[in-house]
């Protein structure tokens, strides 16, 4: 199943600045985050009460707070969740959507940025909110239009990799049963 999103393209800045959001086909789009001057353990009470779990294995960013969070969206996509720690107490919320930890092809699937779903999240428990670009270093304004964005569901059928590995460990077990007993 594919997953469907819509990206900020064309913003401009307090001072007036227009531009447009980075993208092409090998990186994708330019990552834009969300700002909040809020408490860590509020958000992450939050992001709980929204059905964020908490990640385990990730590759960790600079001054990344703690461990991501993950939310199980429609088979095989999960929404990944990062807070980064800015200046001044700020709290700065990336998100991407990739296909979940779950499945083998997570390793080398596509994955693109989300904003605007983790912006709803905000409006939703009525926080305060900057989207920054980290390219230019300011405050997006406005939104003039955006990219439509569709993440193809992986050509091979996703694996599980937990089964294979009970499954690999198992059949293991049994060859190196067999190979001692002819010892």
């Amino acid at each position: 199943m594919e997953y469907l999103t819509t990206y900020p393209k064309t913003i401009s800045f307090f001072d007036g600045l227009r531009d447009m959001v980075k993208a092409d086909g090998a990186s994708g789009v330019e990552q834009l985050t969300v700002v909040v001057k809020k408490n860590v353990d509020e958000l992450l009470k939050i992001f709980s009460k929204e059905g964020f779990t908490g990640v385990k294995f990730e590759h960790k960013q600079p001054f990344q707070i703690g461990h991501g969070l993950s939310l199980k969206l429609k088979k095989p996509w999960e929404m990944h969740v990062r807070l980064v720690e800015m200046k001044k107490g700020l709290i700065a919320i990336q998100a991407e959507v990739e296909v979940s930890r779950d499945y083998l092809q997570h390793l080398f699937c596509q994955r693109t940025p989300v904003i605007y779903e983790i912006e709803s999240l905000m409006k939703k428990y009525q926080i305060d909110y900057k989207i920054w670009n980290n390219r230019i270093r300011k405050y997006v304004k406005t939104i003039f239009d955006n990219y439509k964005i569709k993440l193809n569901t992986p050509n091979i059928p996703v694996l599980a990799w937990k089964p294979l590995v009970f499954v690999i460990a198992t059949v293991g077990s049994f060859y190196l049963w067999k190979y001692i007993q002819t010892i």
